[in-house]
């Protein structure tokens, strides 16, 4: 039976150690850590994680400053934001919430956020960092987020085999990435990989990713694995994560619940950023 990897506690701590390096950098510099957040369109679930966004900063002392447009909003209304924004001197993070009214290129709105302020992680310079190992600014969020869970368990990485099934830009390929710099054998795998559940079966570290509820199944996951779900889907009013949880507890060493598990995480990781961000701005 697998232990159960707490995000949301793991989450509570690192906000805990972000609040006192908040109250430093504004007793010893004056600087209080601001967000700025563009929300465009009324995607109820957008609107969710905002809030949850904007509560957990209030809760370690970050500014929170969101600006909501209509889903008609036109494209160089939102560049033209984010240019006002890369300028002012308080704001110190930026991020756009995901996903854009496809009359959007997100490419475009990403990559015109100042690399300084990409506090997701996802400008094309620090995205280009983080492939060439050369020290991004700032990491992707959720993929930050589950290396935290991994390395809560004390499980050792180096030289283990880790199969992400998911290929995105947000969590997929750049996760992929930090695995390797922890010396992991990494497989990526995507709705085309031939017979997935023998790949899945491999993995020492198996990480789900791909947004289809229950997609893994308990018989997929390797006896004594470490499985890291960072699937959220709604059934029938309730979440789920991309990993069958009952049956993959099992079989796993370690498994993260959904809710509760890599989503608290990724909104620590986001705070941790903009907190840097801060710190970089006095240095």
């Amino acid at each position: 039976m697998a232990k159960i990897i707490d995000g949301k506690k793991i989450a509570g701590e690192i906000r805990a150690e972000l609040a006192e390096r908040v109250a430093e950098l504004k007793e010893k510099h004056n600087i209080v850590p601001k967000l700025s957040v563009i929300l465009v369109g009324d995607d109820p679930a957008s609107a969710v994680y905002v809030r949850n966004k904007e509560k957990a900063c209030a809760e370690v002392g970050i500014l929170t400053d969101t600006h909501k447009f209509s889903s008609n909003i036109e494209e160089k209304e939102v560049l033209t934001l984010v240019e006002s924004l890369n300028r002012q001197k308080d704001v110190y993070g930026i991020l756009v919430q995901l996903p854009l009214p496809k009359e959007i290129d997100p490419k475009k709105i990403l990559e015109a956020i100042s690399p300084e302020k990409d506090v997701d992680g996802l400008h094309v310079v620090n995205m280009g960092k983080l492939l060439r190992g050369e020290g991004a600014l700032f990491l992707p969020c959720t993929p930050s987020g589950v290396i935290h869970l991994l390395l809560s368990t004390g499980v050792k990485l180096l030289g283990k085999e880790a199969v992400v099934v998911g290929r995105s830009n947000i969590v997929g390929k750049p996760l992929a990435l930090m695995l390797l710099e922890h010396h992991m054998t990494v497989t990526l795998c995507h709705s085309r990989t031939a017979d997935l559940a023998s790949v899945c079966r491999r993995a020492d570290v198996l990480v789900a990713a791909v947004g289809k509820p229950c997609l893994i199944k308990g018989d997929w996951v390797k006896e004594g694995a470490v499985v890291i779900d960072v699937g959220v889907n709604r059934i029938d009013g309730k979440l789920v994560g991309d990993v069958d949880f009952e049956s993959a507890k099992e079989r796993a060493s370690f498994i993260t619940p959904v809710p509760g598990g890599v989503g608290p995480m990724t909104i620590a990781m986001l705070m941790k950023n903009t907190v840097l961000a801060a710190k970089r701005a006095v240095s």
